[in-house]
């Protein structure tokens, strides 16, 4: 079965869902900004969700990206990331 991908960027996209990863204590966190103009407008411009376990905010950036046909990007430059949840990339 084929790995899901998911591009790394340094700064969310205006054109993707972005979840960004934070470690504290051992732990990862994350929160889920999503882009109005991928809404339709229905959203303020870069609504985010509040922080949460990383697991929860990986599983409601995939369900917000399937609810609306969008892509996902990760912000994690603490090394969050879960490799079952597939591979983490950056486009050259």
């Amino acid at each position: 079965m084929r790995r899901n991908r998911f591009e790394q960027v340094d700064e969310p996209q205006s054109d993707a869902i972005t979840l960004t990863l934070v470690r504290r204590e051992g732990e990862t966190f994350g929160t889920v900004t999503c882009p109005s103009q991928l809404t339709g407008m229905r959203l303020p411009e870069g609504a985010s969700s509040d922080e949460m376990g990383g697991i929860e905010a990986f599983r409601s950036a995939i369900r917000l990206a399937n609810e609306i046909k969008a892509p996902i990007v990760v912000i994690d430059a603490e090394g969050g990331w879960m490799s079952e949840w597939g591979d983490l990339y950056r486009d050259v």
